[in-house]
């Protein structure tokens, strides 16, 4: 029973919140593989490898200084570490946040919509509907049902990535063979990681309640470097086969549905649908979420408890303005909405937390 238990802490202290991360990153990240298009293939085949690289050290660096600064503060919901991170601007981090909420939730709502509509043919508004439903079910079952619905549905995930790079590899090992070759790497694959991280890293506000369980430097340390790699691996799994495709890839709205339809199985196309639409209702829970512990937060503040009916309702309330703002479309989201958002989280959160941040975590001076 101790090396059960022992093994299950081992796991929460140092994977857990890395998973957590990824389980929020997927969706908005690379789930219909729009996103490893626009940041990293349009620098070129070698170009987007380095620019994955320098997304996912830049995911460890941030992270590691994030858990362990959120340890020492006892700040476990975005609201209380931002306050000590950016004192009276702290503001500026939310409005960004509630920003891309909106632009994430929108993209969650119109990629369920699409995947139900051209995989199962049902209606577009049924996948809209039922994506929400999950995510306000989810949502209101809090922390333990999130980590542990996230946690399991990783190794889903994983698993499901790892059987689509080997079949594409088979299927198209000599044209990404020779589109990695097909280029010079450019100038701008580092700007193009760094971008990539500074909005994704904006998802970490769901992460910080889980780092409860941290007692020491090296376990926030440790949990952190292992951030990126667990983020980006599946990322990786996708990018590669993509590159078979370039550069005519670089026009599909939706990569992964035209990678699949190479493969010619119907099976494995639902399969593979199925475990998206799943990182869809974990990303738009894990944002919502980190609102409802905001307001948690602050509740407890105040020395009052958030009502249990709360949690759905800002959930479902959120979604809803999210599928409005889907009207604008998927391509135009990522492409207009990301980049402006971008610079903001770099500048608010990213700058901040590598400098000040790490600066208080030397000096001692919290």
């Amino acid at each position: 029973m101790s090396g059960a238990m022992s093994q299950t802490s081992v796991f929460r202290r140092y994977f857990l919140p890395g998973f957590l991360f990824q389980s929020v990153v997927i969706a908005g990240g690379y789930g219909t593989g729009a996103e490893l298009s626009e940041f990293f293939l349009t620098q070129g085949p070698m170009g987007g490898l380095l620019a994955i690289a320098a997304a996912t050290v830049v995911f460890s660096a941030v992270s590691m200084a994030t858990f362990e600064l959120a340890r020492l503060w006892h700040a476990f919901d975005y609201r209380r570490f931002f306050q000590r991170l950016l004192g009276p601007g702290w503001w500026l981090f939310e409005a960004c946040y509630v920003g891309l909420l909106l632009i994430v939730l929108a993209v969650v709502a119109a990629a369920s919509g699409s995947i139900m509509a051209d995989t199962f043919g049902v209606n577009y508004w049924v996948g809209v509907g039922a994506v929400m439903l999950a995510v306000g079910a989810l949502v209101f079952g809090g922390n333990d049902a999130i980590e542990r619905v996230f946690a399991a549905w990783s190794f889903v995930l994983y698993a499901v990535y790892i059987v689509f790079f080997v079949w594409c590899f088979r299927e198209l090992g000599p044209e990404i063979s020779a589109g990695l070759a097909s280029e010079p790497v450019g100038s701008g694959w580092a700007w193009a990681g760094l971008r990539y991280a500074g909005y994704n890293l904006a998802v970490i506000p769901p992460v910080l309640a889980a780092l409860r369980l941290h007692d020491t430097r090296r376990e926030t340390f440790v949990a952190g470097a292992l951030t990126g790699p667990i983020a980006m691996i599946p990322g990786l799994l996708f990018y590669l086969p993509m590159i078979g495709l370039y550069p005519g890839i670089l026009e599909a709205t939706v990569p992964a549905t035209v990678l699949l339809e190479r493969l010619g199985s119907r099976g494995f196309q639902i399969a593979f649908q199925v475990v998206l639409f799943g990182t869809l209702i974990e990303t738009g829970a894990g944002l919502i979420h980190a609102v409802n512990e905001r307001i948690a937060g602050l509740q407890s503040d105040r020395e009052s408890e958030m009502a249990t009916w709360v949690r759905p309702v800002v959930a479902l309330g959120l979604l809803g303005l999210g599928t409005v703002v889907s009207g604008f479309g998927l391509t135009g989201l990522i492409a207009r909405g990301y980049g402006t958002l971008t610079l903001g989280f770099i500048a608010v959160y990213v700058l901040p937390v590598l400098t000040i941040g790490v600066w208080r975590i030397r000096t001692g001076r919290l």
